[in-house]
């Protein structure tokens, strides 16, 4: 141990306390004894630390922070040296607010369009992922505290998220689900990780020996605190045994006293607690901030970061599409704006990571600085979905009078946000009416989207120029006006596929899961690992983003994992190009992907200029996890070097012929058919079986078995009890009244979501164990017995939490 002095100062109960959070985003601290306390804080895309009272949701005012893009706009850029710079401003503006650990970047991989947290992440890939992660982390950590990547792991989708089990193969688990944080852990030693809320093939993440002990604190030497997410812990004495260190929120006295009955009894073995208060002290103590933290950043760091958000949202903006050079405008032309967005944009995501902008630039302030001749404006449609005839008869008539017009459209509020899936990737219908209407009586539009995940554009093949700005940010309508009219280049590529239509994601039959799994059976085949595997057509393909200049690509040489490229800028303007590598297999006896990313870089050119960039593949390029042997290993043969500037625009290629192992009959053909085919969109439960070396378990729940601490809330509508049935129709019922609005009702997401037992641990120590299990009784149909046990152990429960008021 590191801290014996301090800890053998510790009571039990201390060593205890300090493995929960003292309330909702502070630990416990112990001057005497020499512990100090650390305060944890949303902040993937900004700081939200909150006025007053405090919520793990963001429902109350947050102080003022600079609001950079959303990881799915900033993976955009492809530029980790940008995304260290905007790490470095996250954690200089937590340690002026005095926040020690910074809870992101998120890092889940985008399995599904319809994720509702998509946009708090970076990519359907994970190298693209983990090095992009990467970045942040050290650039947040230059400051001395510490970054919390999350949400580790298999966590794709928000419905039952505390309750559905990721049900996935190994080899999946390693090279799509993991990669990315072995990537984070292995090259930026981030100080915290948070775990995620699901179970992973039946165990939940907080407390999973093989994710925690085997792979995070074995095989890549993690030398952090590991966190939950708030109200993720299920069993805390397991989780304490496997190495988790902070439950959070606060549990008060009755979290505490669990796992000092555990030592008592022999569950837990006291040297195995003193181990966790010597791991999480060694990072408490590396993380303080020197000066308390104010309730404002300094004006300076305001400025400076908005230019920060301001270069970042420049370099995350995708042009998608450009015909006959229809952008950027000229300036001699007339130009209509139309679009609720104009107005109001959306600029970021909703959920625990909303922040509280420092200032917020506007499209309609700001066209007036850039060298229009003529620019008129209106709405066009209701940003709440509902058609108004009015509205769309003005920007026809508008459209009507001018050269081009620009429609700034895509995803509302409602549409994307942490603890609900969307139902589709669809745009709204009066926005796409609005779109054909305009096209009837224009031949130039132009369009201007904005959401933080994937949509179906219909409209691609019918209009001249698209435009995606994603969430980019409070700074972000400078930089769309930048791009439209040249002063910008785009250089942003997408950091997922947008297929044409849902129909044609591989795994729309699987997600989300409904009841008690999420079954992974696709496989492999997320994102372009599909769509290239099965050649099936996309609307724009992974790591598209056009430019308004042209790069020429030559010169490829492949030494081991280093590759060289020679790029040009064979245009009349500065630009920077996004250099992709892939890799590509054949292979008779281990089904991949058609090809793989393993490394990219980003490169600025002036017009006519040419550089040689040098990338390194990433550590496991031509590697497969092989589930038989619990390693990685290299096939031996032929390995296909592609490079280019999508997964689909391969400009250059190079074969090399690597030695390792005789992979024959490792699997076979008949038996995993589906997954060498790649046509995972209709996946047996035998050959899902066979991927996963072991029965698929029960997907559906026992609906006349009484409901548990891990059964959820949405549940009680086949609950025993009236009681527990009205509770559920009422929540529904707020939650559908919400959604009319518009407007994403978080706590009652949450609570929809939440288990039985996330009653106790969201509650700050004012529901304990016992009192769920007399919450349960009730609901289960003993309704009066139930209510005289769950008095009583109220009152028990606030001696037990007095007693310990006492003894601080």
């Amino acid at each position: 141990m590191k801290y014996p002095n301090i800890i053998n100062k510790l009571s039990l109960e201390q060593k205890a306390m300090l493995m929960s959070g003292k309330n909702t985003w502070e630990t416990w601290t112990f001057e005497e004894e020499g512990v100090p306390s650390i305060f944890l804080a949303d902040g993937p895309h900004g700081i939200r630390k909150q006025l007053g009272s405090a919520d793990h949701l963001g429902l109350n005012e947050s102080i003022q922070a600079t609001a950079f893009p959303t990881a799915a706009t900033l993976a955009n850029s492809w530029d980790v040296d940008l995304i260290e710079r905007v790490g470095e401003a996250l954690g200089r503006e937590a340690v002026e607010l005095g926040v020690n650990v910074l809870l992101g970047p998120g890092m889940n991989i985008k399995r599904n369009p319809m994720g509702g947290r998509n946009f708090e992440y970076f990519s359907e890939d994970p190298i693209l992922t983990g090095e992009l992660a990467s970045a942040m982390i050290k650039g947040i950590q230059s400051n001395g505290i510490a970054a919390s990547p999350k949400h580790y792991a298999v966590n794709s989708q928000e419905l039952r998220r505390m309750s559905v089990d990721s049900v996935v193969d190994e080899r999946t688990l390693r090279e799509i689900y993991l990669q990315g944080f072995e990537i984070a852990v292995e090259t930026s030693q981030p100080k915290f990780l948070m775990t995620s809320y699901n179970p992973v093939n039946g165990v939940y993440a907080n407390e999973h020996e093989h994710l925690l002990q085997d792979i995070l604190y074995g095989e890549w030497g993690y030398k952090g605190a590991v966190v939950t997410d708030w109200g993720g812990s299920n069993d805390h004495v397991e989780g304490v045994r496997q190495g988790s260190h902070l439950e959070m929120p606060a549990t008060g006295r009755p979290g505490a006293l669990e796992l000092v009955e555990a030592v008592q009894t022999g569950r837990l073995d006291e040297s195995l607690l003193d181990q966790r208060v010597d791991e999480l002290l060694d990072v408490l103590l590396q993380i303080q901030i020197p000066n308390p933290g104010k309730d404002s950043l300094e004006e300076a760091t305001k400025k400076t970061h908005h230019q920060i958000a301001y270069q970042a949202a420049q370099e995350s903006i995708v042009l998608l599409k450009n015909t006959n050079q229809a952008l950027p405008l000229s300036g001699k032309e007339s130009v209509a704006f139309i679009g609720d967005f104009l107005y109001e944009a959306r600029y970021q995501g909703a959920g625990s990571s909303t922040v509280n902008p420092t200032q917020l630039d506007n499209l309609i302030d700001l066209k007036e600085q850039y060298n229009f001749s003529e620019v008129q404006h209106t709405r066009g449609y209701r940003r709440d979905g509902k058609e108004d005839p009015g509205l769309l008869n003005e920007a026809i008539d508008l459209s009507k009078k001018v050269d081009k017009v620009v429609i700034f459209m895509g995803l509302t509020e409602i549409s994307e946000s942490e603890g609900i899936d969307r139902t589709h990737i669809r745009l709204e219908k009066n926005q796409l009416d609005l779109v054909k209407a305009i096209r009837s009586v224009n031949e130039h539009v132009v369009i201007v989207l904005s959401g933080g995940s994937v949509v179906e554009l219909p409209f691609a093949d019918d209009v001249d120029a698209i435009i995606h700005s994603y969430l980019s940010g409070q700074a972000g309508a400078r930089a769309i006006l930048d791009i439209l009219t040249g002063r910008c280049n785009p250089s942003g590529k997408l950091n997922e596929t947008y297929p044409l239509t849902y129909s044609d994601v591989p795994n729309e039959k699987y997600f989300p899961g409904l009841e008690l799994t999420a079954e992974y059976r696709d496989g492999l085949y997320v994102g372009y690992r599909y769509y290239d595997k099965v050649e099936a057509p996309v609307r724009y393909p992974f790591g598209h983003g056009l430019s308004y200049t042209r790069f020429a690509y030559g010169g490829l040489t492949v030494e081991g994992h280093r590759v060289q490229v020679t790029v040009s800028n064979t245009g009349d303007l500065a630009g920077s190009e996004v250099v992709q590598v892939y890799v590509q297999k054949a292979s008779e006896y281990v089904f991949r992907p058609v090809k793989e990313l393993v490394a990219f870089a980003k490169v600025h050119l002036e017009a006519g200029e040419s550089k040689v960039v040098n990338l390194e593949l990433s550590k496991h390029a031509f590697e497969f996890f092989n589930p038989q042997n619990n390693q990685w290993e290299v096939e031996a043969g032929a390995y296909d070097i592609l490079v280019g500037a999508s997964s689909r625009d391969i400009r250059l290629e190079e074969t090399v012929e690597l030695e390792g192992i005789d992979a024959k009959g490792l699997y076979h053909q008949t038996q995993f058919e589906t997954y060498f085919t790649g046509k995972v969109k209709e996946v047996s439960a035998e050959d899902f079986e066979a991927l996963l070396g072991r029965p698929i378990p029960e997907s559906h729940w026992d609906k006349k078995a009484p409901l548990t601490h891990n059964d959820s809330i949405s549940q009680l509508y086949y609950a025993k009890s009236p009681i527990g049935r009205l509770v559920y129709k009422v929540i529904t019922a707020l939650i559908e009244r919400s959604n009319k609005k518009g407007k994403p009702n978080l706590n009652l997401y949450f609570n929809y979501n939440m288990t039985f037992r996330a009653i106790q641990k969201m509650t700050l120590g004012m529901v304990n164990h016992a009192m769920v299990d007399d919450i349960l009784y009730i609901v289960n149909g003993h309704f009066f017995s139930g209510v005289g046990r769950l008095v009583k152990n109220y009152f028990l429960n606030q001696k037990v939490n007095k007693a310990g008021e006492s003894n601080d």
